[in-house]
């Protein structure tokens, strides 16, 4: 489908340039920086983490990209960047990508930009994501804040599953793992959470499961706080001790592949089921360039 409609700039939140440490201390520094994402006062936060957080995380981060590094890069950065080309070729309309943090910038690609329709590459909104996005952009910039229950996009969560499943046949319980959140930041108000739940009902719906099929977990805690539970791997080996024997895991909240879903989820939660007694864990892939997926940006950005 071929037409001249607006400009669209995608946004995903970031990945360092290299598995090294080097590189991920650089994306870590401008990352935890940002106030959105860590709330604490910088007076206290700064000296933890440019005094111990940037000099241990990065050498033990790097290790993990390495494990999922491409050929091409990160893959979260080469998913993003065959979303934007896929994109401007079924629709004809100019797409760039950018970055939360890291590179290629927002202002850098709104500046090759006339008026374009702004789409955050995250599903369920939360201050601490989409915000974090907002914050950068002039105020006169249309976006589209969220879409956790836009039918496009539920419909290719779903394709995504049972495409899956006709291949690899199907579990006994289908885990959706969606990213953590401080519940301090849920008391306060931010949608994140029912935005999550409400995603996880309506693909629960398109592929018919019963309440008892399927489960919501949340991932990638960070720190010592309590953040949105139940906490996945935990669930995962719970699972593998009451005597599931396959299970399937699925992100929704990930639209692209990427350091949460191959390593977190796809190496360290899959040897913990294994090693708690579970013996088949099937990683459901992300969206990433699926032809439902592209179907749905068009309908998210231009309607």
């Amino acid at each position: 489908m071929q037409s001249s409609r607006s400009a669209v700039l995608l946004v995903n939140l970031g990945t360092p340039t290299a598995p090294t440490a080097e590189a991920v201390r650089a994306y870590l520094a401008e990352f935890l920086s940002d106030p959105r994402v860590v709330e604490l006062p910088r007076l206290l936060w700064l000296p933890i983490l440019h005094g111990i957080v940037l000099r241990t995380r990065p050498a033990k981060s790097a290790e993990k990209y390495r494990l999922i590094w491409t050929a091409e890069g990160s893959p979260l950065a080469v998913h993003t960047a065959r979303q934007a080309n896929l994109l401007a070729q079924e629709t004809g309309s100019k797409v760039e990508y950018a970055m939360r943090y890291g590179g290629p910038t927002i202002a850098s690609a709104l500046a090759k930009l006339s008026n374009p329709v702004v789409l955050p590459l995250y599903p369920q909104y939360s201050a601490s994501t989409t915000s974090s996005v907002l914050d950068l952009l002039p105020p006169s910039v249309r976006v589209v804040r969220e879409f956790h229950d836009h039918p496009a996009y539920i419909h290719a969560l779903a394709a995504n599953v049972d495409r899956h499943w006709a291949e690899h046949g199907r579990g006994e319980r289908l885990v959706m793992s969606f990213h953590g959140l401080p519940q301090r930041a849920v008391d306060r108000g931010d949608p994140y959470q029912r935005h999550c739940l409400a995603t996880a009902e309506l693909l629960a719906r398109s592929l018919g499961l019963s309440r008892e099929a399927f489960v919501v977990t949340f991932q990638s805690r960070f720190g010592f706080a309590e953040w949105l539970q139940p906490y996945t791997q935990p669930t995962l080996v719970a699972m593998a001790k009451a005597g599931t024997k396959r299970v399937d895991v699925v992100c929704p909240g990930f639209v692209s592949d990427c350091l949460e879903t191959l390593e977190e989820i796809g190496i360290a939660a899959r040897q913990a089921f294994l090693a708690a007694g579970g013996r088949e864990f099937h990683l459901v892939p992300c969206l990433n360039e699926s032809p439902e997926w592209i179907a749905a940006l068009e309908r998210l950005a231009l309607g």
